[in-house]
C-alpha cells in the first residue's frame, strides 16, 4: 500500500471544462475541501474520493459525485485510489463547467484522468503502519531513552511523571526492535 504525507496539485482540461485535482493525507481532507469551496466560489462541483485504515486496520471508503450525475465522478476517482492500493489519502476535484457537456461516459473519463494526473505527479511513499509502545522507566533512564528515540527519528507521543516515568513513542514495529536492541 501507498500513502502520501503532502498535498499535491494538478489542472487538466477537456472540452473548456476545467478539473483541478488535489491529492492530500485523509486528515486534511475536510480542512481542504472547505478551503478550496473559499477559493473557487464558481467551481460548479467539488467532487471527492477518500480511503483510510480505522483503529480496527480495517479500509473505511467513501465518495460523492456532488451534483454530478450518479456514479460518474466520485466512484471513479475512488476507483482510481483503489487500483493504485494508495490509503490515509484524499482525492479533491474541482470542476468548472465549460459549457460543453462531457456524457457520462466524458466525465468518467475526465475525473478517471484529472485523478490518474495528481497521483502521477504525487510524491508516493511505502505505507508503513506505525504503532504505540509505552514503557515505564525510573527518572535516571529517561534521558537515555530520550537521547535513542531521536537519534532514530522515533516520535515521542507522551511522557508522564509519577513515581516512575511512562514514555511512550509511535513507530513501526522493526524501529521499535533496533530501539530496544541499542538500549
Amino acid at each position: 500500500m501507498l500513502t502520501v504525507t503532502d498535498t499535491f496539485k494538478t489542472e487538466y482540461e477537456i472540452k473548456k471544462s476545467k478539473f483541478i485535482s488535489y491529492l492530500t493525507p485523509f486528515n486534511n481532507h475536510k480542512s481542504l475541501l472547505e478551503k478550496l469551496k473559499q477559493e473557487h466560489p464558481k467551481a460548479r462541483h467539488f467532487v471527492y474520493a477518500y480511503r483510510y485504515l480505522n483503529e480496527f486496520k480495517q479500509i473505511v471508503e467513501n465518495s460523492t459525485d456532488d451534483g454530478e450525475p450518479k456514479g460518474t465522478s466520485g466512484k471513479p476517482t475512488l476507483a482510481t485510489l483503489q487500483g493504485k492500493e494508495i490509503i490515509n489519502s484524499c482525492i479533491i476535484t474541482v470542476r468548472y463547467f465549460g459549457g460543453i457537456k462531457l456524457g457520462t461516459g466524458g466525465l468518467v473519463r475526465a475525473y478517471s484522468d484529472s485523478a490518474n494526473l495528481v497521483i502521477q505527479q504525487a510524491k508516493l511513499q511505502s505505507y508503513k503502519e506505525l504503532l504505540t509502545f509505552k514503557y515505564e522507566l525510573d527518572y535516571n533512564q529517561l534521558q537515555r531513552y530520550e537521547y535513542l528515540a531521536n537519534k532514530l527519528n522515533i516520535k515521542i507521543i507522551d511522557k508522564t511523571f509519577g513515581e516512575k516515568v511512562i514514555f511512550e513513542i509511535s513507530c513501526e514495529q522493526e524501529l521499535k526492535d533496533l530501539f530496544e536492541k541499542e538500549l
